[in-house]
């Protein structure tokens, strides 16, 4: 038996499917400066200008603090927890543009925040007040928090505002999801 088969193998070569070529594992980078590299030399009709900004945004992301990409404070409104809910009032907060304003008391303290979902609902009378329709839930971030930081607390907390302070406790914007996805993925 061992004899026949011998003998029969060479013959059924060319039977035998094909085994294919054996491919080299792809190519990846061991250092930053290598995969730098390879971005520059791959060409513009296979990673566009808007990609290559992408996986800059991307690599970048561990040094990016919250503080660059906040809206600083003078972009903010804020509205005043005894001021009536009106007309003009509420034109002002719909043409800013945010969907969050920190309400504060006569001091300058944050007591809440009220949402544009809220505002949405709110049919308008004389006597509501800024107060009625805050949120006491106020989160914070430091300036100097990391990008990592802000994940995180968002995860945690559930939240897509959070006002951001200096060292000294000071309110001096705002850091929103919007902010951070549009640094991503613009």
């Amino acid at each position: 038996m061992h004899k026949i088969i011998k003998w029969l193998d060479p013959k059924l070569d060319k039977y035998r499917t094909k085994k294919a070529p054996v491919k080299a594992p792809p190519y990846t980078p061991r250092t930053l400066e290598e995969f730098i590299g390879v971005l520059q030399r791959t060409p513009r009709s296979i990673l566009n200008d808007q990609d290559r900004a992408r996986i800059a945004a991307i690599m970048s992301f561990e040094d990016r603090r919250v503080a660059d990409l906040m809206s600083p404070q003078s972009d903010m409104i804020f509205v005043k927890n005894t001021e009536v809910l009106g007309p003009l009032t509420l034109d002002k907060l719909y043409k800013s543009g945010f969907t969050h304003f920190p309400v504060v008391d006569s001091k300058g303290k944050t007591l809440g925040i009220i949402h544009t979902e809220a505002l949405n609902a709110l049919e308008i009378k004389k006597t509501d007040r800024a107060s009625k329709y805050l949120d006491p839930a106020v989160y914070y971030l430091r300036a100097a928090d990391s990008l990592r930081t802000a994940i995180e607390e968002i995860e945690r907390t559930g939240s897509n505002f959070f006002l951001v302070q200096d060292a000294s406790d000071h309110t001096i914007g705002c850091f929103t999801i919007k902010s951070l996805l549009d640094y991503l993925l613009n």
